[in-house]
This record gives C-alpha cells, structure tokens and sequence, in this order.
C-alpha cells in the first residue's frame, strides 16, 4: 500500500503560524473550492503555462488519427474548477464534446460558474458538460455522456497526487477508449518529499491539507504500463517524460509562493496511449 505525505512526513507543524488539520480529499476540495482560484497557488500557475504548451500537440494527434465524421469526447478527469476545462474549450475542434468530471461538488460549482461566464456559449449548446465521477471509489458510475463510448482523450492536471497510482489509472481507463490519449502532470516526488497540497481557511485560519502522495515517476508509469498504456511523446521533439525545477526567472510569473521552490523540481508531465491489448484486455 501506498505511504501518504502525512504518514512520511510524520505529525504535521505548524504552517507559517498556522496550525494543520488533514482532512478527507474530497471534504478538502470542497473547502477549498471558494478560494482555490485566488490563493496564490504557485504550482496551479506552473501547471497553467505547461499545459498552454503541452495542449495544442496532444490535441493535433487526437484529430489526425481520428476518423472523418467522428465526434472528438475530450475529459478533464479531476477538472477542478475548470481551468484546464476552459483551456480544452478554447482549443479543440468547435465539434468536440469535452466533459470536466470531478468528486467534489464544491469544485464542479466553481467551474459551472467559470464555464458560463467565459464560455457560456460552449456551455449553453452541450458542448462542455460537467459531471461528477470519484477516483477513489472503483465502483464510481461511469457519466452518463461517456456510457456511449469511451473518450478520444483524457487529461488529469494536478489528481494523481491524491490518490495510489493503481486506482487512478484503473479508474482513467474505464472513461478511454483503445487508442485514445490520456496527459497526466502531477505534483513531482521531490516536491512531495518536503512538502504537499493545502490551504489556510480563512474562517479558522487553519490549514488544511487533504490526502496526498509523493508518486515516483517509475510508479507512474508502472501503474499505467499494467493497465495497458504505453508512454508516448508529449511534444514533436519527442520529449517523453518533462520535469520541471523553478528557477529564479520564472517567480515573477508563478507569484510570490513560488520563491521558496527555486532549485526545486516541482511538476511533472506524461502523455500515454491507451493500448489495453498490450495487457490482454
């Protein structure tokens, strides 16, 4: 069984001042839906420009190997509050399905609301949907809009942290389809080995961290290759697993949080296929 952060870490100190509470993952998620956009996350930040990046490639590949007349489903698996929902919105093909899914509530309310205000037009035509599905319940039932087919293409942005390897990607390919492509960035383990995801509540101002754990790149994959996907490129340089350390240069854009992390790598990104075959499924 997977080690969490907490257990590794040992009894939680105090927060810059703050004292810690840890708390179920999605009761966590739900708190901290009303400020989650607005705390000065450096590594949601982080994550934010990657993904501007990374998105565009993964996308090319899903519409040139897919058959002419085929509908595009596109899931933001653990979507949050829909920043990398909007981001798929603005970026796939005007006829794509996309489907932000997550267990907290709280999170799917923020990004209803974020949907409709910058991409109200997607949201009011069916475009975008969001829907709720827990990854750390197996027997989740699958949303209603995937029970036709499976997706084309998956990303997860920032989950896998919250969950053992083996559930997730167990869980990922129950929604995909053979041959679709699944994007996953995550917190690294050596930002995991000091520290780990929370907030302050500003009601109690305490912080809360919900459960979490330091994957190792090598468990990652492993995870996924026994479920049946296969790493691939994530860009047209073939760069198959990026890393990425903050440097100095790079504060001003992720924001004051983001000083105490330079020299630390920080973030994660692997793209796979799904190809169950490979594991006689």
């Amino acid at each position: 069984m997977s080690r969490n952060i907490q257990d590794s870490l040992g009894p939680a100190p105090e927060a810059a001042g703050h004292q810690v509470k840890y708390i179920e993952t999605v009761d966590a998620y739900n708190k901290w839906a009303e400020v989650y956009d607005t705390d000065g996350n450096f590594l949601q930040a982080l994550d934010t420009i990657e993904m501007h990046n990374l998105l565009p490639y993964f996308l090319s590949r899903i519409q040139a190997e897919s058959a002419p007349g085929d509908t595009l489903k596109l899931v933001d698996l653990g979507c949050g509050t829909g920043r990398n929902t909007l981001q798929l919105a603005n970026l796939a093909p005007p006829t794509a399905q996309i489907i932000g899914i997550d267990a907290s509530p709280g999170m799917l309310a923020v990004a209803k609301s974020t949907l409709e205000a910058e991409a109200a037009g997607a949201v009011s035509t069916g475009r975008v949907t969001l829907g709720e599905y827990d990854l750390l319940s197996p027997m989740s039932p699958i949303p209603v809009s995937l029970q036709d087919g499976g997706a084309s293409g998956i990303i997860s942005t920032l989950v896998l942290e919250h969950i053992t390897v083996g559930l997730f990607f167990e869980g990922a390919a129950r929604l995909i389809k053979p041959g679709g492509y699944f994007l996953v960035t995550n917190m690294h383990a050596e930002m995991g080995a000091i520290s780990q995801a929370g907030f302050v509540d500003e009601r109690t101002g305490t912080k809360i961290r919900p459960t979490s754990y330091a994957h190792a790149i090598g468990d990652v994959v492993a995870a996924a290759e026994r479920v049946g996907f296969e790493v691939i490129a994530l860009d047209e340089a073939g760069e198959r697993v990026r890393e990425t350390k903050v440097e100095q240069g790079m504060v001003k854009a992720l924001g004051v949080r983001g000083k105490k992390w330079v020299g630390v790598t920080v973030w994660f990104g692997i793209c796979f296929a799904y190809r169950p075959e490979m594991n006689g499924r």
